[in-house]
């Protein structure tokens, strides 16, 4: 049976090229980066090597790139490695992606003070809602730079200019947009920035934090004196040659990438409103002046005479089909819950938990769009009771 994958915004496949570049470490250069002899000092190489060509890549000094397990752990660590102080006032969005958005509820919970903003329709956070809710007590902004769910961008240049008019450091999560878009630290604003390399076709369970030099930052993870003393644990050299192997491709093939996820997200929408008209709308903002990553469009059902449509077995019923996608929502205790993000742009609950997220990667062609949205109109048309 054929199967199209449209979920990349979840995890990418690993690039041919980043696993060839991955092996050598797991094989003959298998050594602890730690350890004194012949084989430590490879690892440790290569481990420096790929610091100092992700900075390059940031716009950053070697010295400001810590190497984490990945996406959740490099915001975790960012919010708590800066929010250690005296200053303990953490903004963010009610649209985070979880890896924010339930820190943030713990540190609230343990009686720090915590403002969620409400972002804008479109999903984005304005510049305005930030400079009022800034305290004397404002340790860190920290807002994503695509949101993960509907793509909506955040303004962070402008936001950035509100967080050093206070002195107050700003974090982006930019998993969704590594490799799609540029990202030098000095030109985003940004103090804080937190990668992901299954996010662009490298492996899984490896991430970095950029850390601007000068901040006051407690590591999160301890016990070794690895990443210069702010992350503890032997590095993943295999893992960290991949990612930065990755991300390197991927800002070389950046703007025949950005293209063609483009020209397909064009022609998914289209299709879309074709063959679905009126019974869906779209939750990725696409008639406004709203900036959104290529890659993502997402949309939603909302009831009809009163009939919620089962957004669980929507998706159950897609993957039997052969289309790959997603909620962009959580699963709890096995039941589909309203993504959180869509509740926070508005959305009722019933049109919230009926969503499916599409997120192209470069090797979809026109062909798999026009399959997926065969096929939903399809599996829609007959969990409505068409034919």
């Amino acid at each position: 049976m054929r199967r199209v994958y449209l979920d990349h915004a979840a995890t990418t496949p690993l690039d041919p090229q980043v696993f060839e570049a991955m092996v050598p470490y797991w094989k003959e250069h298998f050594g602890n980066a730690s350890s004194v002899h012949a084989l430590g000092r490879k690892a440790r190489f290569a481990v420096e090597e790929s610091r100092e060509r992700m900075a390059a890549l940031l716009g950053a000094e070697p010295s400001e790139i810590i190497f984490t397990s990945g996406g959740t752990e490099s915001d975790n660590a960012a919010l708590k490695g800066m929010l250690a102080g005296s200053r303990t006032h953490l903004i963010t969005s009610a649209a985070e992606h979880e890896a924010i958005v339930n820190p943030a509820e713990q540190m609230h919970a343990a009686g720090r003070p915590v403002t969620l903003l409400t972002p804008e329709p479109t999903g984005a956070v304005a510049p305005e809602q930030v400079e009022a809710a800034m305290t004397a007590e404002t340790g860190l902004v920290s807002l994503m730079h695509a949101n993960n769910e509907v793509g909506t961008l955040t303004p962070l240049s402008a936001i950035a200019e509100v967080c050093r008019a206070h002195s107050v450091p700003l974090h982006t999560d930019a998993v969704q947009t590594a490799g799609l878009f540029a990202l030098k630290v000095d030109e985003l604003g940004v103090d804080l920035l937190s990668l992901s390399a299954h996010k662009f076709y490298g492996p899984k369970g490896i991430g970095a934090l950029y850390v601007r030099s000068g901040l006051d930052f407690t590591p999160l993870v301890e016990g070794g004196a690895q990443e210069r003393r702010r992350r503890g644990g032997t590095e993943n050299v295999a893992a960290i040659v991949g990612m930065v192997t990755a991300l390197e491709q991927a800002v070389n093939e950046a703007e025949a990438r950005t293209g063609h996820l483009q020209y397909l997200k064009q022609r998914l929408v289209t299709s879309l409103r074709a063959a679905l008209e009126d019974s869906f709308v779209f939750n990725t903002p696409i008639e406004t002046d709203a900036r959104v990553a290529p890659h993502i469009v997402n949309i939603s059902f909302p009831p009809q005479e009163g009939e919620p449509l089962d957004g669980e077995m929507l998706l159950l019923n897609l993957d039997m089909e052969g289309v790959l996608a997603s909620a962009g929502s959580a699963c709890t205790s096995g039941a589909l819950e309203p993504s959180h993000v869509l509740l926070a742009l508005g959305r009722d609950r019933a049109t919230a938990a009926a969503a499916v997220r599409f997120s192209l990667g470069k090797v979809n062609t026109e062909d798999d769009v026009v399959f997926a949205v065969e096929k939903l109109t399809r599996i829609v048309r007959r969990m409505r009771g068409g034919i």
